[in-house]
């Protein structure tokens, strides 16, 4: 499986964002935005960025019905998870990375501001998924190292000597918890 990418369109312009893109070896953008349009920034919308896309040579494919973060009838980060069409598109992402780069956007530029983190690519990482963000300053990011600046910031960073026995995963799973709370209440 080839390493996952993902990325936030921000306010950038259209040929910065293909340029991105391509820098990091984007084949296929897969939108996971549960509205594909962007008032403010129209070169976003589904159409046009498709069509700007294909010039691009990179496909597009949209699958914000069930891995968007604002579904018709809401639920914390972990119940959306937890729903069967989720998994499913979890599922289809995982097999078409098989042979073909895949990007995750949404709107958001911080990686750790955007549910394509907090709730996608921590669910493709827990199941063995490579993740990589693609930052608006062109540097890419392992998702490894997001997540210890996760644990580093929210307070559950390395074990001491009297919480040796919680595993990292246990520790993360309360950090992705804390951040998504955060999200909400922005």
């Amino acid at each position: 499986m080839k390493p996952f990418k993902t990325i936030g369109h921000s306010n950038q312009p259209i040929e910065r964002f293909v340029d991105l893109l391509k820098a990091g070896g984007v084949e296929t953008l897969v939108d996971v935005r549960s509205t594909p349009y962007s008032r403010r920034f129209p070169q976003f919308g589904r159409e046009r960025l498709a069509t700007s896309l294909a010039i691009a040579g990179i496909l597009y494919r949209y699958e914000g019905t069930a891995l968007g973060g604002k579904p018709k009838d809401g639920g914390s980060y972990d119940d959306l998870a937890n729903r069967p069409e989720f998994n499913h598109a979890l599922d289809r992402l995982i097999a078409g990375a098989a042979d073909t780069t895949l990007c995750l956007m949404c709107a958001e530029k911080e990686p750790l501001d955007c549910h394509r983190t907090v709730l996608v690519a921590r669910r493709l990482a827990e199941r063995g998924a490579a993740i990589e963000h693609l930052l608006a300053d062109g540097r890419q990011e392992p998702h490894v190292v997001l997540e210890e600046k996760l644990l580093a910031a929210s307070g559950e960073g390395e074990p001491d000597l009297f919480t040796t026995a919680e595993d990292r995963a246990t520790r993360l799973a309360r950090a992705w918890t804390a951040r998504e709370r955060a999200m909400r209440r922005a």
